[in-house]
């Protein structure tokens, strides 16, 4: 039996300069995410877009959200088979390609997760503890374009 999940955010928009979208140039892409009981998160359009470059847009969310996704279905793999994970940074990214009408997708979110273990004899399990967590990820799973993983790892000793 599949057990599901609620997630609530609110979305405020704070770009009205006055005249609301009265022009495409007239206001600002600034909004504010909220959920109960966690810090606002300030977001925008991508600066080619007009946007703010001091926040978050949603296409750094989206890639953000795979990537810690991903994270955290590894950390909890590794957790069950043994392997000591000491140390996890990814520099995620993702390519977007725009369309002729204005519109886009998502082509590719590539991850780069530098992984350190506590021992090298655990190094060998990492690869495929990766693979597990990409088919576990809620957020992957619900993408229809293709996400891989290109990671490193190193031992403590």
């Amino acid at each position: 039996m599949s057990k599901q999940h609620r997630y609530k955010v609110d979305l405020l928009w704070t770009g009205n300069r006055g005249s609301g979208t009265s022009t495409y140039k007239a206001y600002e892409r600034s909004y504010t995410l909220h959920a109960a009981g966690k810090p606002d998160l300030l977001g925008s359009s991508d600066p080619g877009f007009r946007g703010d470059p001091a926040r978050y847009n949603p296409e750094d969310l989206l890639v953000a959200s795979i990537s810690s996704c991903h994270m955290l279905w590894f950390l909890h793999l590794c957790s069950e088979a043994g392997v000591s994970v000491v140390d996890y940074t990814d520099h995620a990214e993702g390519f977007m390609e725009e369309t002729a009408d204005g519109g886009g997708r998502f082509t590719e979110v590539v991850l780069h997760p530098i992984v350190t273990v506590a021992s090298a004899s655990m190094v060998p399990a990492v690869d495929a503890l990766h693979e597990a967590a990409h088919h576990k990820c809620f957020i992957a799973n619900s993408c229809n374009f293709p996400i891989r993983h290109a990671g490193t790892c190193t031992a403590l000793e």
